[in-house]
């Protein structure tokens, strides 16, 4: 088993780090990753410049590669044949956030877990529901004993073509979990606000700003699962086609 790791926070990240040290158990590990944050930087493939890869040293000793490409450049650039070996599954985290409802369209780590399923291969996205303003290191302990148990299951299970697991895990201790939910999308709700400045010249710019998201706790939802303390894995689906409105549409009079 090969087992390609990979993140959107860069690769100095110590979620990415924890997330490695257990995927090793499971068979050979390659970690490509980039070489800065990419944090909800979405689905991005570069196109319109060369890409540079260079070796690095994780803080144990492991080897890793990294890019100044997106997290979709650092699956993409492996599968294509950077490396010599096949790659067998791609495992994108530890992210230090949730990823929920429709976070997983901004989010890079699982924009590079969908990367993975595009070329054919099982992608598996792990986020930590961290504590809001939450000082000092976290602990990704938990996440990672989650993530290497639930990569251990599609070892042994497989996916089908096309599916992405999103997974996201509660910032409690392993012995603290009340277990694991199959879960479906919840309702993020986003208070962004536009914050308009000026420069010293006078000239406006911009931030998007505002209090951080939260979400609908309803039962079976990503969100309501992680609420009641359980792991969320939501099964995700790169085909994006309302087929109830194809049925709509076409007795529309174009």
């Amino acid at each position: 088993m090969h087992i390609l790791v990979t993140n959107d926070d860069g690769v100095t990240a110590p979620g990415l780090l924890a997330l490695t040290q257990e995927m090793k158990k499971l068979g050979k590990v390659t970690v490509f990753a980039p070489d800065r944050n990419w944090s909800a930087s979405g689905h991005v493939k570069t196109m319109e410049r060369p890409l540079r890869v260079r070796e690095t040293i994780l803080a144990d000793g492991s080897p890793a590669f990294t890019s100044d490409g997106a997290p979709s450049d650092c699956v993409a650039l492996p599968l294509l044949g950077l490396l010599e070996e096949k790659v067998d599954m791609v495992v994108s985290g530890i992210n230090p956030n949730a990823n929920l409802g429709h976070d997983v369209t901004y989010s890079g780590t699982v924009t590079a877990a969908m990367e993975a399923v595009i070329d054919g291969l099982p992608g598996i996205a792990v986020s930590l529901d961290s504590p809001e303003n939450h000082g000092g290191k976290l602990d990704y302990a938990t996440a990672a004993s989650v993530a290497r148990r639930v990569v251990e299951q599609v070892i042994a299970e497989g996916l089908p073509k096309g599916v992405v697991l999103n997974v996201n895990v509660p910032y409690l201790k392993e012995s603290e979990l009340k277990g694991f939910m199959v879960t479906r999308q919840g309702l993020r709700v986003y208070r962004d606000e536009l914050d308009r400045r000026l420069d010293p010249r006078g000239r406006p710019y911009y931030w998007i700003g505002g209090q951080a998201p939260t979400g609908v706790d309803e039962p079976g939802t990503d969100f309501g699962a992680l609420r009641a303390g359980y792991v969320s894995i939501t099964p995700l689906q790169l085909d994006l086609t309302h087929h109830k409105m194809m049925d709509t549409l076409k007795k529309w009079k174009f």
